[in-house]
């Protein structure tokens, strides 16, 4: 029978572990959403607060901007609250053709009431027309305005599907959105 070798060295806490004295770790909160709307004409195409010329606009019952709507169930996903649609139901007047940026404000007042801060946003729209890349900065700092974030925590980025799917036929725009959020609060 072997014999297991008498310890030698103490157990310490880990640098950052909670142990008396030591600082808390950072909470750290992933949360990812996504939203599709249909082109339709006759409607404004707005994306990330930003205006962009097309002939067709989103569906929807506010400005229908998918990037925002992205970004918020991401920041309500990381929080683990429901998503959008029950927090701002589609059939409340209050909120028909209302600004998403406005909607994003709101739920950043939420983030920031639990103790949250954003590390940063990742997020990317597919569509396959118009072409977006010239209105990628305006959108960027638009989101981090809405979100009172540093502009370089914010990224978006456009990418096409090369007509696969509703997406690709240029029936509706879709994006998806990942957040990273901190607190320190206990």
């Amino acid at each position: 029978m072997r014999r297991r070798p008498a310890r030698t060295r103490s157990r310490r806490a880990a640098p950052g572990s909670g142990a008396a004295g030591a600082p808390a770790p950072p909470r750290l909160r992933i949360g990812c959403g996504a939203d599709a709307h249909p082109l339709r004409p006759g409607r404004r195409l707005v994306l990330g607060g930003v205006e962009i010329p097309h002939p067709r606009g989103l569906a929807g019952h506010s400005d229908a901007d998918v990037l925002s709507h992205a970004v918020c169930d991401a920041l309500l996903g990381a929080l683990g609250l429901p998503d959008m649609g029950a927090r701002f139901p589609a059939l409340d007047p209050e909120y028909l053709g209302r600004s998403s940026l406005w909607f994003l404000e709101d739920v950043m007042r939420e983030v920031r009431a639990r103790g949250f801060e954003i590390v940063n946003v990742d997020a990317v729209v597919l569509a396959e027309a118009p072409r977006l890349q010239p209105h990628i900065e305006a959108m960027r700092a638009a989101l981090a305005a809405a979100l009172r974030a540093p502009g370089g925590s914010v990224s978006v980025k456009a990418k096409r599907l090369e007509g696969l799917g509703a997406v690709g036929r240029q029936e509706g725009i879709m994006a998806q959105a990942v957040v990273l959020l901190a607190g320190t609060a206990a």
